[in-house]
C-alpha cells in the first residue's frame, strides 16, 4: 500500500506533463499550419479575397470577400471574422459574418443576420463536414461561392421560384442592401475593420465607384419608393436609391481626395 501511495502523485504528474505537452504540440502545429494557410493566400492571392491576421494573434483572422462580377453583390466589402481553435487543422475554424447592418440585414439564405455562417463544412449546416485536409481559403472560396447570381435558390426547397418574379425581387433587395452596408456602411463607423482592412476596402471602392453610382442610378428609376418585397420576409425597408446616389458620390470624392494626398 505505501508503494501505490508514493506512485500515485507521481503517475498524475506525469499525466499534466503529458498532457501539457500534448497541448504545446497542438497548438505549435495550429501556427504553423496557419502561417502556411496564409503564405498560400499571399503568394496566389485569389480573386475578391483579401485576410489580415491579427497582429497580436495569428490564430484570429479579419477577411474581407469583395462580391463577384455580375451577382447582385459585385462590389460590396463583406467582411468576416475568423477564429482558429488550438487543434486546428482537426476541428474546423469559427466564422463569424460582420456585414450584417448591426444585425438588420439577411445578404443571403446561408449568412444569417445575427452573422452566423451556414456551411456545412463549419459544422452549422447538414453535408459533407470538416476535414484535415481544408484550409482558410477553402473556407473563404466556399463562402465565396454562397455570392451568386441567383442566392434565392441557396434556400433549401427554392429550386424554383415559388411566386413569379421572386428571383428578381430577392435580387433587387440584395444589390440596394450591398450598396448600403456592404459599401456605404462598411467604410465607415464600427464596421470599417483594422487599418490595414480599411485601406483595402477604400482601394476596392475607388475601382468600383463609378459601378456603384451607374447601378444606383438605374435600378433607382424603376424602383425608387417602393417598399421592400423580400420572398422570406427578413429584410424590410423602403428602396431610397436616390440617397444611395449622394452617398456614393461624396464617398467617391472624400476617398478620391485622400488617395492624391497620399500619392502626392
Amino acid at each position: 500500500m505505501g508503494r501505490s501511495t508514493l506512485e500515485k502523485p507521481f503517475t498524475e504528474s506525469k499525466g499534466r506533463v503529458s498532457y501539457y505537452h500534448r497541448c504545446v504540440a497542438l497548438f505549435l502545429h495550429c501556427h504553423i499550419l496557419l502561417n502556411r494557410d496564409l503564405d498560400t493566400i499571399y503568394k496566389d492571392p485569389p480573386h475578391g479575397i483579401c485576410v489580415i491576421p491579427d497582429k497580436d494573434n495569428i490564430t484570429t483572422v479579419h477577411a474581407m470577400i469583395t462580391g463577384p462580377f455580375e451577382t447582385p453583390y459585385e462590389g460590396g466589402l463583406f467582411h468576416f471574422f475568423v477564429r482558429f481553435p488550438p487543434n486546428y487543422p482537426f476541428s474546423p475554424p469559427r466564422v463569424k459574418f460582420l456585414t450584417t447592418g448591426g444585425g438588420t440585414v439577411r445578404f443571403n439564405p446561408n449568412l444569417y443576420q445575427n452573422g452566423k455562417v451556414c456551411l456545412s463544412i463549419l459544422g452549422t449546416w447538414s453535408g459533407p463536414g470538416w476535414t484535415a485536409t481544408q484550409s482558410l481559403l477553402s473556407v473563404l472560396v466556399s463562402i465565396q461561392s454562397l455570392l451568386n447570381d441567383k442566392p434565392y435558390h441557396n434556400e433549401p426547397g427554392y429550386n424554383q421560384a415559388h411566386n413569379p418574379g421572386d428571383v428578381e425581387k430577392y435580387n433587387d433587395i440584395i444589390v440596394h442592401e450591398t450598396l448600403r452596408v456592404a459599401v456605404c456602411d462598411s467604410l465607415t463607423g464600427s464596421q470599417a475593420g483594422p487599418p490595414e482592412l480599411q485601406d483595402v476596402k477604400r482601394e476596392v471602392f475607388l475601382g468600383f465607384a463609378d459601378y456603384y453610382i451607374t447601378t444606383a442610378k438605374e435600378i433607382g428609376t424603376r424602383l425608387e419608393g417602393q417598399l421592400m418585397t423580400d420572398p422570406f420576409n427578413c429584410n424590410k425597408g423602403t428602396f431610397r436609391f436616390a440617397e444611395l446616389v449622394g452617398r456614393l458620390q461624396r464617398l467617391q470624392q472624400s476617398l478620391a481626395k485622400q488617395n492624391s494626398h497620399r500619392t502626392s
